[in-house]
């Protein structure tokens, strides 16, 4: 009877494995979802995993080491990300500045800081900011250049969009180098905002644009393995990978493949590959009424066992 219960129990946790490649999806919102990058686990590239998320309200968010920030565009020609941080001043804050907290990434990802990026730090302390104009400056402290915050940068004389939004603050440009860095400069400044040299397809000197924003490298790592599943003559499979594992995985209409979505041992591999984000627990209708039918028996058994007045004994017990 035990033996039946439990087969008939198990029935209910029947998971089959459906068209991993549908799963992926390759959209949030208008921005697209490519390899290396996946919103849903098992997709892209294990080096990415976790990072990109998408929300209820379709917005695609990064994930970093302080905090979730909106995902204004990504470029895979360009490899790069752009990030809108709501604690960073904007133009319509004018010399109202809020409370700010530092950017930063998780070191162990494959994401870096552009140095594309450049940053303005408003109301700085000149006790422990090295403030001056850097060409001066530079040439008189070449040693401490790099340390110092340059009130006469293009950025700070032409704030991008708002040119005339501060009056009576003070203004300086500087690239922290680290993380740490910006936290220190955040210390002695009253709010930051980071703006990014956008390319925009003209001749130079007019090719690059300034915009407000966090721009954010990263690296698409080309392996011959996902070359070969992607060939549309094999199948134009979806490179992933298995979340336990963490190896390389074709995501195929038919299952999963560790090749390509033509594989002949395709059927046999998805028999052994870790279950992945493509599944979902099916309960058959065999089950159900085999379910329905053990607890019938139950039932019938229990009635027909003797009366013990609620003490339990080896022959009345169900385990």
């Amino acid at each position: 009877m035990l033996l039946l219960f439990t087969q008939l129990f198990l029935s209910l946790l029947i998971v089959t494995t459906k068209s991993q490649s549908s799963i992926c999806r390759t959209s949030c919102g208008d921005i697209s979802i490519k390899y290396p990058f996946g919103i849903d686990d098992g997709c892209g590239s294990p080096f990415y995993r976790n990072i990109l998320s998408c929300s209820e309200s379709k917005k695609l968010e990064l994930q970093t080491a302080s905090g979730r920030y909106e995902v204004h565009n990504i470029s895979y020609a360009d490899p790069h990300i752009v990030v809108t941080d709501p604690f960073m001043w904007k133009c319509q804050d004018g010399e109202n500045f809020r409370p700010t907290r530092p950017f930063s990434l998780d070191t162990s990802t494959n994401l870096k800081l552009s140095s594309q990026n450049e940053y303005m730090f408003f109301n700085c302390s000149e006790e422990h900011v090295i403030i001056q104009p850097r060409p001066m400056f530079c040439e008189h402290f070449p040693e401490h250049c790099e340390s110092s915050c340059d009130t006469a940068s293009y950025l700070c004389r032409h704030l991008p969009r708002c040119s005339f939004a501060l009056t009576h603050s003070s203004c300086c440009s500087y690239y922290p180098k680290s993380s740490e860095s910006l936290r220190l400069m955040l210390k002695y400044c009253t709010s930051y905002t980071s703006v990014y040299w956008r390319d925009v397809g003209s001749l130079q000197p007019y090719d690059q644009l300034p915009e407000y924003g966090i721009r954010v490298d990263f690296n698409i790592p080309v392996t011959t393995s996902c070359l070969g599943c992607q060939d549309p003559l094999k199948g134009g499979g979806t490179c992933g990978f298995d979340t336990v594992t963490q190896s390389f995985m074709c995501l195929c209409k038919d299952g999963n493949s560790s090749t390509h979505c033509k594989d002949q041992d395709i059927a046999r591999h998805n028999r052994k590959v870790h279950v992945i984000a493509g599944t979902v627990t099916v309960f058959s209708a065999a089950g159900a009424f085999g379910i329905g039918a053990g607890i019938w028996y139950l039932k019938k058994v229990r009635a027909k066992a003797p009366a013990t007045c609620g003490v339990q004994s080896n022959d009345n017990r169900l385990f």
